[in-house]
């Protein structure tokens, strides 16, 4: 009846997404005598953590490099269709203008031989002007294809140079896409394995911890959420550490928080398991 009681009375406390290892420190036994076995542990988490971003490092600039790639493709095939289209627009213009430049031909000769008729100088001025006016137009249309055909000599160039660009480009993306899925193919096997020796490992830590472990990972700009001493200084920040704090964490009964950066300290003995 009594264990009834207590297990109902009993209240599992919530994850704080917004903890920390100062807050966490706070409300732990400093006589925990499995305190060194956690700091262990938190660390061997933090050193397999580091062998998946390296590897995640590894490949990390490769996708993106595959990913510019692509877009550069995509942009160099729209550039492509669009000066293939502006082509084809200037090819109409130039045969329009030369089939305009005909018509006024036909019209000057027209109009001469009806000249050649008249009756009167009013009539005749009128014609004239008409010859003089297609004449006009003639040489309009003249200028306007000799202006057209310099642009398509250039369009063409451009599109030449384009098509060159897009092989190019093409052939680096079949090459990084061959070395991404070489690098998948030998660093997934051994991602694999670290991540089920992470998993393992985070089975014995307790959720409140990892909980800021994992929130100084994602703010640390080096994702090291454990560090240990170094030259008598913290492997995160490089603050000197006071030697009464040096001694608490080479005895490794306490959780030492570096006061600067948040991260845990522990002894650096422990890089030699």
């Amino acid at each position: 009846m009594a264990t009834s009681r207590q297990k109902k009375n009993h209240v599992e406390t919530p994850i704080d997404n917004r903890e920390t290892f100062t807050s966490l420190s706070k409300n732990l036994n400093d006589s925990d005598s499995s305190m060194e076995t956690k700091l262990r542990t938190l660390y061997r988490i933090q050193q397999t953590d580091i062998k998946i971003d390296q590897i995640h490092l590894l490949r990390g600039e490769l996708p993106e490099e595959v990913r510019d790639l692509e877009d550069a493709i995509e942009g160099l095939k729209t550039r492509i269709s669009n000066i293939k289209n502006d082509i084809v627009d200037v090819e109409k213009l130039i045969a329009q203008k030369k089939l305009d430049i005909e018509n006024c031909k036909a019209a000057i000769a027209k109009y001469e031989d009806q000249r050649s008729n008249v009756k009167n100088n009013r009539e005749y001025d009128s014609l004239s002007k008409e010859i003089e006016y297609q004449g006009l137009e003639k040489e309009l249309a003249e200028k306007r294809i000799r202006e057209n055909t310099a642009a398509l000599a250039d369009k063409k160039a451009e599109l030449e140079k384009a098509t060159a660009d897009l092989a190019g480009r093409e052939v680096d993306l079949e090459n990084k896409n061959a070395e991404l899925v070489e690098i998948i193919a030998e660093t997934s096997k051994e991602e694999e394995v670290l991540l089920k020796q992470k998993e393992e490992l985070v089975a014995g830590v307790d959720e409140r911890t990892m909980a800021a472990y994992n929130r100084m990972r994602q703010n640390a700009r080096n994702h090291l959420a454990v560090v240990t001493v170094q030259r008598d200084a913290c492997g995160g920040c490089f603050n000197k550490i006071p030697p009464q704090r040096k001694l608490d964490i080479a005895l490794s009964k306490k959780l030492i928080v570096c006061e600067y950066c948040g991260r845990i300290i522990v002894s650096s003995e422990f890089e030699n398991e």
